[in-house]
């Protein structure tokens, strides 16, 4: 009787550690973090199939929105942390690790920020290099010890490899990512620092931020990691461009970080590309083409995709620190409204119903 209750232990003890395995987090997780990018009703506890697949698939997380400078911090001189704490504690019970996303971004910064006052005329450098020291030293610091990293400053780099033309550059040159990397760090010294930025796999914008880290690691400015944002598609980026960049960030002393990964299924209109969210198309129904599911042949076309995505990603699994999916399922995936509004993608891992594509288990097979 005690041999057969052994047994019978043993089987339950495998048993459980096959179904452990079954998951993102087991496989993956081995060699880097997992994660996913998390709205507000999800974090809100909303939606109960995303807490699910959120515990068992992933070991980290990112919010979509509610980090970002123009929800923190709506007028000068106010801050509001409600939405970002509710984020924060959500993470906290089910044990995913937050990455900070972001701190300094062109877009989706408040206007106030850049003028004086509630009048039209551009502010001055130095009041700019002051809100921006504080926005950064207050977020950072009010999330001190609860953000293992940040995204500290988020698509500076055009795809030629010159610095995008934003209100911080105008104003501050190219020193405004230096005075963000510094005031990141002081603010928390132990959160690692990361730039991020979509088109990461073209020569130029590759060979323009590895000048990048090379500058601020010269002036003895921290910098932990490069995050490539991977929006990709069926038939781009070029994949040996792709780990040319892996390999050339790798290089530079940093972990590279795949930040925000995701696959466009859908025809992209002419004019279309990187990942500008102020590029806005008219809906047409050639740019729609699947609103009721993927057809088999093209199903078959976006699985290959991945696979030859994550057998690149385990391929450099010793360069890679974390790779963070850019959303739960597809139906809050952030594609179906851009660059086109109105659209039904197929871009994730997970369907409309939160349930695992069958291409999960032949990416958790080529992590075990």
């Amino acid at each position: 009787m005690k041999f057969l209750r052994l047994v019978i232990l043993v089987l339950v003890v495998f048993a459980s550690e096959t179904v452990l395995a079954q998951s993102l987090r087991e496989a993956v997780g081995k060699y880097c973090l997992v994660g996913a990018a998390v709205n507000q009703w999800q974090s809100d506890g909303q939606v109960p199939k995303a807490d699910a697949v959120l515990a068992k698939h992933f070991n980290c997380a990112v919010a979509e929105n509610c980090m970002k400078p123009e929800v923190l911090a709506p007028a000068e001189g106010i801050f509001d942390f409600r939405v970002a704490d509710k984020f924060i504690n959500y993470c906290q019970k089910l044990n995913l690790k937050v990455n900070g996303h972001c701190l300094v971004w062109h877009s989706q910064a408040p206007d106030w920020w850049f003028t004086n006052g509630y009048t039209a005329s551009p502010v001055s450098k130095e009041v700019l290099k002051k809100r921006l020291i504080k926005h950064i030293k207050t977020v950072v610091g009010h999330f001190k010890g609860q953000v293992f990293g940040w995204d500290v400053v988020n698509e500076a780099i055009m795809d030629d490899g010159s610095f995008r033309k934003s209100p911080y550059y105008n104003l501050l040159g190219e020193e405004f990512i230096e005075i963000a990397f510094r005031a990141a760090h002081e603010a928390d010294p132990d959160a690692e620092l990361y730039y991020n930025d979509y088109s990461m796999a073209g020569a130029k914008k590759r060979e323009a931020v590895c000048q990048l880290i090379k500058n601020l690691k010269a002036k003895g400015i921290r910098i932990d990691g490069v995050g490539m944002q991977s929006h990709n598609g069926l038939d781009y980026p070029d994949l040996t461009e792709y780990e040319k960049s892996i390999d050339a960030f790798a290089a530079c002393g940093v972990k590279v970080l795949i930040t925000e990964l995701d696959i466009n299924v859908l025809p992209n209109p002419e004019g279309f590309g990187g990942a500008d969210i102020a590029q806005n198309f008219e809906l047409q129904q050639k740019y729609n083409p699947y609103p009721k599911g993927l057809p088999k042949d093209k199903q078959q076309e976006l699985d290959k995709r991945w696979l030859d995505l994550f057998k690149i990603y385990y391929k450099h699994r010793s360069q890679i620190g974390r790779i963070t999916l850019w959303g739960v399922c597809d139906e809050n995936s952030w594609l179906n409204g851009w660059p086109i509004a109105g659209r039904t993608n197929y871009p994730l891992l997970f369907d409309r119903n939160y349930e695992e594509k069958p291409i999960v288990n032949k990416i958790i097979n080529i992590f075990k």
